[in-house]
């Protein structure tokens, strides 16, 4: 079931005036369960190897407009020091006043500012993230997942999503050069996104 609907690309046809009444049910505002969720990045370690990572602590509310996409919103809140890539050394590494300077800059945000419907249940949503006290446009192409209620009663949405970033945009400059040539952190940074969220009363 597609979310917003198709995006018509028939010309001189009107647009429709009635909304689906399954797509107008999700209409509503949802609360992202970290639980069920993850917040993940992906970078190349010494030119050879990716290290992957994720966030354990964050916040976020979805607003979805089952009539009009453009009216959907996105708000997350990341705890930085919940970073974990599955080393406690490499983490401390990344707290520190090389990367994300958590004493100073406890949060990363990100709060949208334009939702897309690009047709079936392919969206993208822009925003403006800040890490580091630096805000910067970021741009996310989502995937609908579906819509369902669980075993609790919860309705519940899905999406996976991905994006890339320049750390370097951030503020996040830090680098060591190889021996061999090269450096031992990529600036390109792969983030990926599975979402689930209920919906709120």
């Amino acid at each position: 079931m597609n979310i917003f609907g198709r995006k018509n690309t028939t010309e001189n046809t009107p647009a429709p005036t009635a909304v689906n009444p399954d797509l107008a049910a999700l209409t509503g505002e949802y609360t992202i369960d970290p639980a069920h969720s993850t917040l993940g990045f992906v970078a190349r370690h010494a030119m050879v190897t990716n290290v992957k990572g994720k966030f354990n602590d964050f916040t976020g509310t979805l607003h979805l407009d089952g009539g009009d996409p453009s009216a959907s919103t996105a708000s997350i809140d990341v705890r930085i020091d919940s970073i974990d890539t599955g080393s406690a050394d490499r983490d401390g590494h990344l707290k520190s006043s090389d990367f994300f300077k958590i004493d100073e800059f406890p949060e990363m945000t990100f709060r949208s500012t334009k939702a897309e419907a690009l047709g079936g249940d392919d969206y993208r949503i822009t925003g403006d993230l800040t890490i580091l006290g630096v805000t910067r446009p970021l741009t996310i192409d989502l995937e609908f997942n579906g819509a369902a209620k669980d075993p609790f009663g919860n309705e519940r949405v899905g999406f996976e999503g991905k994006a890339e970033i320049l750390r370097s945009e951030w503020g996040l400059t830090w680098n060591a050069a190889l021996e061999t040539g090269g450096v031992l952190v990529s600036d390109k940074i792969k983030l990926n996104f599975d979402i689930s969220a209920i919906k709120k009363a």
